[in-house]
């Protein structure tokens, strides 16, 4: 049996139903797109067995791109949960028959509160459609499924819509990265637009040493501190060089070499440096990169030393 033929119908056989969906798409969007924006409340997405799943993926896309949503059974409204939905809320209820015997039981009750309904289903003449504000058609001609049975096609294009008026919404607010980021501080956009520099510095027993220190001691010093260099000072402690594990192997390979030379005779003379602490982490990330450094000095205005960067402390933090 050829698995590589099938898996590719069932790709062929989804796209071709969403490229039929894109195609006929109605002016209702717009009307579902209109009652949203302008709630003050929030979108509750509500389903039933592959519906009820495709919902609860619906309404957590929505909340991440700033349309404030949650998933609501429809058995646990009827058992209470109904009080979860106010004045100001919104509902969007996903069946694709429309008949869904769980999901039908509340639309009476929401309609009772007056509650503005979006309807998602095949049939616009369906009982969800006909309690509906909004009807939004999810009709499909073929699933993927090879009996035409079980939710393929139809739970694809239902969450490629849910998609579309998540991306809608995002474009009536501007919703732009920075936004984006505020939702998922942990997330790896949160950290490239919230980490700063500051955040991830050494500031405590760096390696520091003076001029005209040997290298005997140096070495000492950097094993101690742990980032592979040493940072070289003035009297005026105004940082003037930094040696790198690097500057010291490619010293050793020289005939002359001695560890009773001074620090400052083989250091790199002009480190790179930055003096803006505040600046983003991935934008730091990028200079070390792009000078193929290890480590960047963060140096006061007066060109003392306020703390180094560690590639490694950012590959830790997570920042790319």
């Amino acid at each position: 049996m050829d698995y590589v033929q099938i898996a590719k119908e069932v790709l062929v056989t989804e796209a071709k139903e969403l490229e039929r969906a894109a195609n006929n798409i109605s002016t209702d969007i717009n009307k579902a797109i209109k009652l949203i924006a302008p709630c003050k409340g929030k979108l509750i997405v509500t389903g039933v067995g592959k519906s009820g799943l495709v919902g609860s993926k619906i309404a957590a896309t929505l909340a991440s791109t700033g349309t404030s949503s949650f998933f609501l059974h429809p058995t646990e409204a009827m058992h209470g949960d109904l009080g979860m939905i106010g004045k100001d809320d919104i509902v969007l209820a996903i069946s694709y028959s429309g008949e869904s015997e769980e999901l039908i039981k509340i639309l009476p009750h929401l309609k009772r509160f007056d509650i503005p309904l979006i309807a998602m289903a095949r049939d616009k003449h369906s009982t969800l459609a006909n309690y509906a504000d909004v009807f939004l058609d999810i009709s499909i001609d073929k699933e993927a499924c090879p009996l035409d049975i079980a939710p393929t096609s139809s739970t694809t294009l239902t969450m490629a819509l849910g998609d579309a008026i998540a991306v809608c919404l995002m474009k009536h607010k501007n919703f732009q990265k920075e936004d984006f980021a505020s939702f998922h501080p942990g997330g790896s956009l949160g950290k490239m637009l919230f980490v700063k520099v500051d955040d991830l510095l050494f500031k405590e027993n760096l390696p520091i040493v003076s001029h005209g220190t040997h290298l005997k001691n140096a070495v000492v010093i950097m094993s101690e501190g742990r980032v592979g260099s040493a940072i070289i000072v003035d009297e005026n402690n105004k940082v003037t060089g930094l040696l790198s594990d690097g500057d010291l192997r490619r010293y050793m390979m020289q005939s002359d070499f001695t560890l009773d030379k001074n620090v400052e005779e083989i250091c790199t003379k002009n480190p790179k440096y930055i003096t803006d602490k505040n600046i983003l982490a991935s934008d730091a990330l990028k200079i070390i990169e792009d000078n193929k450094i290890q480590l960047l000095l963060v140096l006061n205005e007066d060109k003392t030393l306020y703390g180094i960067l560690h590639i490694h402390k950012l590959i830790e933090a997570g920042i790319k």
